[in-house]
């Protein structure tokens, strides 16, 4: 038997529900901010994300699934949502619209990565972005928006830590300062950390491996580096939290994993995950639109691990308030007249569903008992039984398995009694005997 490649995983009937919730809230929110969908190909020229995520990455030296395909051509799986969303906003010259445009994404990524608790090699992101605008008012719209969505599904106990990395004019004094501290650390370091020193210094301070972590601890905090801009940039994106109610902590170890950022990062995290607390994480890229051949624009986005965030409504006991369509479940049975039955039965279903009911019917030829059994498992809240007798007379029995109660009804009656249960108004309505 072939199984799912190790790193993903099967979405089934049951958990979907919960997929699907989270989807809707995401979408709702995103309406109510001001944020429309865009949807990219979960695959790109592997350029975009050499010269978007930048080549000293963890995620383009170890994480990215690359091939040629049979035009000569780099692909690459997207492994995270920003290029493609920066390229198609310069593709479709969304540029040229009002600023700020404000756009949010749903889908797969994917990264070759050590499969562990809420980390998959294809993972599913749910992000936003802002171009065109330098108001740190923006970056506290965006760290508001996704702490909304983590508050809304119930989720306590959740943090913001906050940092600033800078921009060209502060940063390479910076930079500068990583080189000679880790320099002194060489031989401490992972050979990846040694390749990056002279390169990209700053990528050290992201490095998951636990020896470079923990010279990292000493490092030089970058908030004493930067420029005037940037320090009065924080400054107000703080106030603004502050504004806003939304807790946060300053983390000057902080730099996030991508080399795009400038200035704003940040992660919301649950300390109750452990190893893999962060939920949501993201920051500004005031150069990423350049990098990618635009004009220089500012942006700010974020994305959340939805594979990390249903791990944390797990782990904490959240339940979410799933509600499923009443189904109504029409059982016909009948032997000298089993044809005639089971296309009446086929026909009030297509009505039903048409009328904008939940309905089904039995394909088996099962025995009323079996139906009956069948449609409990279903979880069907009514029966409507179609005998020989019913057909002949016009008159259906509808069952109520939640209450065991049942009433004998014409068959234009059934979709009065269904419209007067969607409106409260049931109790009109006398049950028979059983």
């Amino acid at each position: 038997m072939v199984r799912a490649p190790r790193g993903t995983k099967d979405l089934l009937p049951g958990e979907i529900e919960k997929w699907q919730y989270l989807e809707k809230l995401a979408r709702e929110l995103c309406k109510i901010y001001g944020y429309q969908e865009i949807r990219t190909p979960i695959f790109e020229h592997t350029e975009l994300f050499l010269r978007g995520i930048g080549e000293e990455t963890d995620i383009v030296q170890k994480e990215m699934y690359t091939f040629t395909d049979r035009g000569g051509r780099s692909i690459t799986l997207r492994p995270e949502g920003t290029a493609p969303v920066v390229r198609a906003y310069l593709e479709h010259r969304l540029d040229a619209q009002p600023q700020p445009v404000k756009l949010y994404y749903l889908g797969p990524m994917f990264r070759y990565d050590r499969p562990q608790a809420g980390r998959f090699r294809q993972f599913h992101q749910f992000g936003f972005e802002v171009f065109g605008s330098h108001d740190p008012a923006v970056d506290a719209e965006v760290i508001s928006l996704a702490w909304d969505f983590l508050s809304r599904l119930g989720l306590s106990g959740l943090q913001v830590e906050l940092n600033s990395v800078g921009c060209p004019a502060c940063r390479p004094s910076f930079a500068e300062s990583l080189r000679t501290f880790f320099g002194l650390h060489r031989d401490s370091l992972c050979s990846f950390c040694q390749a990056r020193l002279e390169r990209n210094p700053l990528r050290l301070l992201d490095c998951k491996i636990p020896g470079c972590r923990e010279v990292g601890r000493y490092a030089p905090p970058i908030l004493d580096y930067l420029c005037d801009d940037c320090c009065a940039h924080f400054s107000k994106l703080q106030d603004l939290l502050g504004v806003l109610n939304i807790p946060f902590q300053v983390n000057a170890r902080l730099v996030r994993g991508l080399d795009y950022y400038t200035r704003t990062v940040f992660e919301v995290s649950l300390e109750a995950l452990g190893a893999q607390s962060s939920l949501a994480g993201g920051g500004r890229y005031n150069n990423l639109v350049e990098a990618c051949g635009g004009e220089p624009t500012p942006g700010i986005g974020v994305a959340l691990g939805l594979e990390r965030v249903l791990l944390a409504l797990e782990k904490l006991g959240v339940g979410l308030p799933l509600e499923a369509p009443e189904l109504v479940f029409v059982a016909a049975v009948g032997e000298t007249n089993f044809q005639q039955l089971n296309r009446e039965a086929l026909r009030l279903v297509a009505e039903l569903r048409r009328a904008g009911y939940a309905a089904d019917k039995d394909y088996l030829g099962r025995s009323l008992k079996a139906q009956m059994k069948f449609a409990g498992k279903m979880g069907a809240r009514y029966v409507i039984i179609m005998g020989e007798k019913e057909l002949r007379e016009g008159n259906f029995i509808l069952r109520d398995m939640k209450e065991g109660t049942q009433f004998l009804l014409r068959r234009e009656g059934i979709f009065e009694f269904l419209e007067d249960l969607r409106n409260g108004e049931e109790g009109k309505w006398k049950a028979s005997e059983n």
